[in-house]
């Protein structure tokens, strides 16, 4: 190949790679201010001002308390998209059409977010809904998303290529968050109700979404595949990618090892809050800080940890997020009561080492992907993801209920760390990607 059409190939997938980011800039803020900090509290109040006298709403005649709906909605999501995401991963694979998918998923998400401004009075059941096809098309496009990962970078650029994917989707949604708090902070300034603000804000993130998601649209391209067999329906085509993975078992022994560490990573952003608003009797202003916090210094996190990467390798460089983990967990459980500097600070740990522990996991698990299955392989990823974080929140909860203290709560979720590491230590990645049929790069 000459030199000229090399160059023209680097700034071809250079291109793409920046079109690439800008998916994670648009559905970022979906996450961190709809599904993180505004809908949960606002769903509930609409929820428990159409509840009985009893406290319960009835959807399809079902008895729920207003207080559990926004979770149990989150809930049905999640088993929406753990029954799509292998359907559509087959289908991308089979076809090599993935941005028309990609299309649908985020179109269909930002419509559902965009829709939310219409959550006034006590329309609970419409909140319901429009989250549950919003969270689950969420799912669906980051699959799509991060299928696109081992097409776009070299196996020597991955791990810089996903942390700046990351980085741009914690400058995103920091960004966001600052107008969104202005607007809900001052909205008496603005002539706004509180409930208007927020409708606002939550139909802010789903214009956002859909807008930037054409920067990807247009620079991201479908490669041609070789004709396969029709994906096969519902729980079928799940088993059948279970099945193709049992070829792989060290790619299985990652899947398993990510499983644990991300389930302590996943309880530990849902159940921080409550941490310092029932243990240390912090203000609700002092955690959304701290929200705002963790997305800004998780953007130099990802940077940082990605720059590490190159020079330690990825797993080594994950191995050492897990020990920062196990260390911030420790600290926290130190933590004086009413003393929001001192939350600030476990708040940096946390961020320093979220998306970076998050951006290497990315691209060391796209090494270990057959060549030709990478979505249908990303929606096993993305349901260890999203789909069985589910233990951490149930021993966080039991370990309360057993001591009644959210300190030994918090230091409980040490574990996923501890096991996840050992885990991860005993997987021969570079072996792994070998029997995936993928080159070794020479830092992993």
């Amino acid at each position: 190949m000459s030199t000229e059409s090399v160059a023209t190939e680097a700034a071809e997938r250079r291109r793409e790679q920046r079109g690439w980011y800008f998916y994670d800039w648009a559905c970022s803020v979906y996450s961190t201010s709809v599904l993180t900090v505004f809908l949960g509290p606002y769903l509930t109040s609409v929820a428990k001002d159409a509840a009985d006298a009893d406290g319960f709403v009835h959807p399809l005649g079902i008895p729920v308390r207003a207080g559990a709906f926004f979770a149990y909605s989150v809930s049905l999501s999640v088993i929406l998209a753990v029954l799509v995401m292998p359907l559509v991963g087959a289908a991308a694979d089979r076809t090599g059409r993935k941005k028309p998918l990609l299309a649908a998923a985020a179109y269909v998400g930002a419509a559902a977010t965009t829709a939310m401004f219409f959550l006034g009075g006590d329309r609970y059941l419409l909140g319901g809904v429009l989250l549950i096809v919003a969270n689950a098309a969420s799912a669906v496009g980051t699959m799509l998303y991060n299928s696109y990962l081992p097409q776009i970078a070299p196996p020597e650029e991955r791990d810089a290529v996903s942390s700046r994917g990351w980085a741009f989707g914690y400058a995103a949604g920091s960004l966001v968050l600052v107008v969104n708090l202005v607007l809900y902070t001052a909205h008496d300034s603005f002539g706004l109700s509180e409930g208007m603000a927020v409708r606002i804000c939550l139909a802010s993130a789903g214009l956002w979404w859909g807008a930037f998601t054409l920067v990807p649209l247009r620079r991201l391209r479908d490669r041609a595949v070789e004709r396969r067999e029709a994906s096969v329906p519902g729980f079928r085509q799940l088993a059948a990618t279970v099945r193709d993975m049992r070829r792989h078992p060290l790619t299985l022994a990652f899947l398993l090892a990510y499983l644990v560490y991300n389930d302590g990573i996943q309880t530990v952003i849902s159940q921080a809050s409550v941490y310092g608003s029932e243990e240390l009797g912090l203000e609700q202003s002092t955690l959304i800080g701290a929200v705002l916090l963790v997305q800004v210094l998780a953007v130099a996190g990802a940077l940082g940890m990605g720059r590490l990467a190159r020079v330690y390798g990825a797993k080594r460089t994950i191995l050492g997020s897990l020990v920062a983990w196990t260390v911030t967990l420790a600290a926290g459980y130190f933590l004086p009561a009413g003393a929001p500097v001192w939350f600030f600070v476990l708040a940096s740990g946390i961020g320093l080492v979220l998306g970076g522990s998050q951006a290497l996991s990315r691209s060391l698990f796209s090494h270990l992907v057959p060549p030709g299955k990478e979505a249908e392989y990303f929606s096993a990823y993305e349901m260890s993801d999203r789909g069985m974080s589910w233990l951490g929140p149930l021993l966080f909860g039991v370990t309360y209920q057993l001591t009644g203290s959210y300190r030994d709560a918090i230091i409980s979720l040490v574990a996923f760390f501890v096991i996840g590491f050992a885990l991860l230590a005993r997987v021969p990645v570079a072996r792994a990607i070998r029997d995936a049929g993928n080159p070794v790069p020479e830092k992993i």
